[in-house]
């Protein structure tokens, strides 16, 4: 139960810490906070663990709060905030994949013990980061779009109604896309494997879902708090 445990400690302090951020800094903090997820998250994910019994790629956790970033931009600001901090992380996300890559390209000297694990982790970050650029766009944006839909109809009410099915339906949409580019004809990830990370990162990003509700209705009484 080890990874479990350490699972959940991960989730409930991903979760504190992008509502810190927000109590501390503002929709500024959260900006911040989209950063460090991106590039945290397309780390994470090259390593595979065993969690309930299944196969999972981590990195699911840091990854969906940035779905709880956008619907506390979207409820306490504007949807025009929300999809800044998309473009935010888009960016991010380009800058430190180019950079990485260059970073490669230099010849280490003799006395370089850290090159070796620095081509491990990034080596494959071309094709990662295309999977997360695409994946990340279109779930986001979805996510932003649906959001807002859902609030001009209930208008405040069923916060946790809007904050769910967004979060939900854009999640299946950036596993999907994801799944596709990231690991299809990559070297051990079989169609097997590859079925089993697709369907238990959709139940784990689920349960992250379900969990940062509560943390959506305490941003928005911090934002109220400050009125």
């Amino acid at each position: 139960m080890e990874n479990e445990i350490l699972w959940f400690g991960l989730l409930f302090f991903n979760l504190l810490m992008v509502v810190l951020s927000y109590r501390l800094f503002g929709k500024i903090g959260l900006f911040v906070w989209t950063a460090v997820a991106v590039i945290l998250a397309n780390i994470q994910v090259m390593k595979t663990i065993e969690i309930f019994g299944l196969v999972t790629a981590l990195g699911n956790v840091v990854y969906s709060s940035l779905f709880l970033v956008t619907d506390i931009l979207n409820e306490n600001h504007s949807k025009q905030d929300a999809l800044k901090a998309v473009w935010i992380g888009f960016f991010v996300l380009i800058s430190m994949t180019v950079l990485m890559q260059i970073t490669l390209q230099f010849i280490p000297h003799e006395s370089d013990t850290i090159h070796p694990h620095i081509v491990g982790i990034f080596q494959y970050m071309p094709r990662i980061a295309l999977a997360s650029l695409i994946a990340y766009l279109i779930s986001q944006s979805h996510d932003v779009w649906f959001y807002s839909r859902l609030k001009n109809r209930l208008g405040s009410r069923y916060l946790w109604i809007r904050n769910n099915l967004s979060t939900i339906t854009s999640q299946l949409i950036d596993n999907i896309v994801f799944s596709l580019i990231a690991f299809v004809g990559v070297e051990g990830f079989t169609w097997a494997v590859i079925a089993q990370i697709f369907f238990t990162s959709l139940v784990l990003k689920g349960i992250v879902a379900f969990f940062d509700t509560p943390f959506v209705y305490w941003a928005r009484s911090i934002r109220e708090s400050k009125r």
